[in-house]
Parts: structure tokens; C-alpha cells; sequence
């Protein structure tokens, strides 16, 4: 079969996805799991190897991280109830001084999406963003820019989001090279994205009569409690998985051919994030009592649910893309374009806004793009993180309508649709076009190294 007709059959199926998530609002998990089969019969596979291909690359990509994804989901909600978000929230915007406000309110975003989903951040934040742009006499857009800057960065590139998780099992690399190499670039990139939103502000960019509706909901403090997590309780789960994942990837390259059995067992996906986990728990007992935290970890997961269905089916579609030889029609075409690391970092880039533009979802555009682009990794020369970090960053672009985030914000804030396009929307096409650029350099250095 020809590498042509192969191309062709990917991207048909590429085509049926993304039609039957955006034109028919078919689930992206059922429309995945579709493509996958048509794509199986495109490709004239053995239509129970397509089954069995399914079924594998399912239960491949849980195995790597249906555990993590789970613990952290786990992890965020106990902290947000427990009130360890809220500190952690109130703290870093006091170490920053009044003229950084911005920036105060950007890292707070971004070290709160690390385990918390990007809704639960922007909830949790915007009475203090709120309260803090009166005190320093800034503008809103310049509050709800600046959370969707650094909660949309963190949770794009940085584990244990879905995404960032996902990276790791797709490339095969250590989860600790795209922890550690995420949250470098993540702060590089949020510092100068969030330099360029507010120059555009500055510039006269906000139209209040036209951006604003005065129609937002009633933003409201969370609940008090009666006591809260001090600084150190409420950061030692987000951090106790990062120091042991780590650790153990520190130690294996340092010490190259000697192994850690317990820095190893520590930093393990599922072990790491069980550890923050369980300090989670023993943190919201500790606050709001036994029953609260167990009623906590259950809720967290009735809206999980999802999460593992649209992961595993991009672990179903990969597989597909294996068995069927598409990957070694991709190659050949990367390896007659020379191999250039820049060229890939660039399509892996196109490839994550395209899906993301057309369906909507940041999960699907990543694991998608990352699937296609995983096959051709080895051809450059350039660690895989890089081309993983392209794809995760193409998928923060153009989010608008078709993304419950853009509603979200734009709802809560009063804003209308102008208005939620030059915050969300703007920031984060800005943080993506600056990942983008980032890399690039990052994948010059290196060749050149």
C-alpha cells in the first residue's frame, strides 16, 4: 500500500473526527474511537485487528496514566475545597509588589492549574483578582488576561494534566523531562506573553462600552472556613509529586547505569501522584473533616469520566496509526523533507492549532497532533519534549465558542463576546504564538550544540 494512499486514509479520518465533533456534536471520545475503526478499514486492516487495536492502545494509554490523571483530578478538587487553593492564591499575589499585580495574579493562575483544572482556578481566583485590581487601580481585562495567560499555560504543558501526562506515554520519554522542561518554559513564556497583553491594553487595546456587558455573574469569595491550611500545607501536595519525579530523572542522569529502586518506585507516574494525593487528604481532614474530604474525592470524579474516555481513545487512535503503517508513511515524508528540527517543531505546532481550532477541545488537538507527530520523532535532532511542547502549545490557539473556558470567563466577568476574545482568547493565542517561538529557538541551540 502506498505511503500516499496511507496519508490520504489518515487524513479522511482525520476529516470524519473532527466533522462529527463540530458539524454533529458527536462526543470526542466516540467520535475518536470512530475515526479509529475507519480508518482500520481504509487502510484494509483485519477488521478484528482493528478491534484488538482499539481495545490495545485503550488500555496502553490507561495503563500509563489513567492512575495519574485520576490522583490528580483527586488532588486539585481536595485542595480547592480545603482552602489550600485560596492560600496559595493570597500568598503569591503578596509577594509580588502592587505595580506586578498582573504578574502576582498570572503566577497564581499558573502554579494553581499544575493540579487544579482551569475552571476551578479562574473560580477561585477572580474575587482576588477582582479585589486586587481595585486596590492597584488596574482594569479587569488586565486581571482576567492575566489568569487565562498562567492557568492556560500550566495546564496546557505542565503534568498532571491530561495532556502533559499523555505526552510522556505518546513520545516515551520520562514524565520529569517534560515536568522539568515544562515548567521552565511555561514561566519564560508566561513573563513574555503577559509583557505583550499588557502592552496591547496599554495601547488602548479595551473597549469597556463595547467589551463589557455589565452582566456578569455575582463573583463571590468561596465559602469561609474555619481555619485554613497555612503556605506549606497547602503547596506540599501540588509539590510533592514534582520533587519526586524529579528527583528520580535528576538521578538517572547524573548517575548514569546505577539505579534507585526507591527514587525510581517515588517517581514513578501513579506513586508520585498518589503521595500528593494522600497529603491532599490527610490536609482537607485535617480542615474540613473526614466526610467533607471523602464527599470531595467523589465529586471529583463524577466529571472525570470524560477525561479517561477522550485519553484512551487518543490511545486507541495512535495505535491504529501504528498497525495500519501510517507511521512509516510519515516518516518517509519527514525524512525526504530533510529531518529539519524546526520544520517539525513548526508542523507539530500547526497541527495543534488546526485541531484545536476546528473541535474545540485542547485535549483532543493535543493528543491528536502528538499521535501524528510521534512517529517522526526519532528522524530530528531534538529531544521529543520539544515536539510534544509544539503540539501542547499549537492547542492553546484560537480557542473561542467552541470552548467551555471562553464561556466561563466571559460569563463571570460580564463580558461580551469582544470582550472574551481579547482575554482568553487573546492571551492565550499570544502564550501559544510565543511557545512557538521559544521552541524554535530552543531546537536552533540545540542543533547547533
Amino acid at each position: 500500500m502506498s505511503p500516499f494512499y496511507l496519508l490520504i486514509s489518515l487524513l479522511i479520518s482525520i476529516g470524519v473526527i473532527v466533522v462529527l465533533i463540530s458539524k454533529f456534536k458527536f462526543n470526542a471520545a466516540l467520535a475518536l474511537v470512530f475515526g479509529s475503526l475507519l480508518m482500520g478499514i481504509l487502510t484494509k486492516m483485519n477488521l478484528l485487528s482493528v478491534v484488538n487495536g482499539i481495545n490495545s492502545g485503550f488500555g496502553g494509554m490507561m495503563t500509563g496514566i489513567g492512575f495519574p490523571i485520576g490522583f490528580g483530578i483527586i488532588l486539585g478538587q481536595l485542595l480547592s475545597d480545603a482552602g489550600g487553593a485560596n492560600v496559595i492564591a493570597d500568598k503569591v499575589v503578596k509577594i509580588f509588589p502592587e505595580s506586578k499585580a498582573v504578574y502576582a495574579i498570572a503566577f497564581a493562575g499558573f502554579i494553581l492549574s499544575i493540579p487544579v483544572f482551569f475552571d476551578v482556578t479562574f473560580v477561585v481566583l477572580i474575587p482576588i483578582a477582582i479585589a486586587t485590581m481595585k486596590k492597584v487601580n488596574k482594569s479587569i481585562p488586565y486581571m482576567i488576561g492575566s489568569i487565562s495567560i498562567g492557568a492556560g499555560i500550566a495546564h496546557s504543558v505542565i503534568p498532571p494534566t491530561p495532556n502533559p501526562l499523555a505526552a510522556a506515554e505518546i513520545f516515551g520519554f520520562d514524565l520529569g523531562i517534560i515536568l522539568g522542561v515544562g515548567l521552565i518554559i511555561g514561566a519564560i513564556v508566561l513573563v513574555i506573553s503577559l509583557f505583550i497583553y499588557t502592552k496591547l491594553l496599554d495601547r488602548g487595546l479595551w473597549k469597556s462600552e463595547k467589551d463589557e456587558t455589565g452582566l456578569g455573574l455575582s463573583i463571590q469569595e468561596q465559602p469561609k472556613l474555619e481555619r485554613y491550611p497555612s503556605l506549606f500545607e497547602a503547596m506540599l501536595p501540588i509539590f510533592l509529586p514534582i520533587v519526586t519525579i524529579l528527583l528520580n530523572t535528576i538521578y538517572s542522569v547524573l548517575m548514569p547505569g546505577k539505579e534507585s529502586i526507591i527514587l525510581q518506585f517515588l517517581g514513578t507516574k501513579s506513586m508520585s501522584m498518589l503521595l500528593g494525593t494522600i497529603a491532599a487528604y490527610i490536609v482537607a481532614i485535617k480542615y474540613i473533616g473526614n466526610d467533607k474530604a471523602t464527599s470531595s474525592a467523589t465529586k471529583s470524579l463524577e466529571a472525570a469520566g470524560i477525561v479517561f474516555l477522550i485519553t484512551g481513545a487518543g490511545g486507541s487512535f495512535a495505535e491504529i496509526i501504528k498497525l495500519s503503517g501510517v507511521n512509516d508513511a510519515i516518516v518517509s515524508l519527514i525524512t525526504g523533507l530533510g529531518g529539519n528540527a524546526v520544520l517539525v517543531i513548526a508542523l507539530s505546532w500547526i497541527l495543534g492549532v488546526i485541531f484545536r481550532q476546528i473541535t474545540g477541545s485542547g485535549t483532543v488537538a493535543g493528543i491528536t497532533s502528538m499521535t501524528i507527530m510521534a512517529s517522526i520523532a526519532s528522524t530530528v535532532n531534538i529531544h521529543p519534549v520539544f515536539i510534544a511542547l509544539a503540539c501542547l502549545s499549537g492547542g492553546m490557539f484560537g480557542a473561542t465558542v467552541n470552548d467551555s473556558g471562553f464561556w466561563i470567563v466571559a460569563n463571570m466577568s460580564g463580558f461580551s463576546f469582544s470582550g472574551g476574545v481579547k482575554t482568553y482568547t487573546l492571551g492565550e493565542a499570544i502564550a501559544s504564538i510565543v511557545s512557538l517561538v521559544v521552541l524554535i529557538i530552543c531546537a536552533i541551540i540545540l542543533s547547533i550544540i
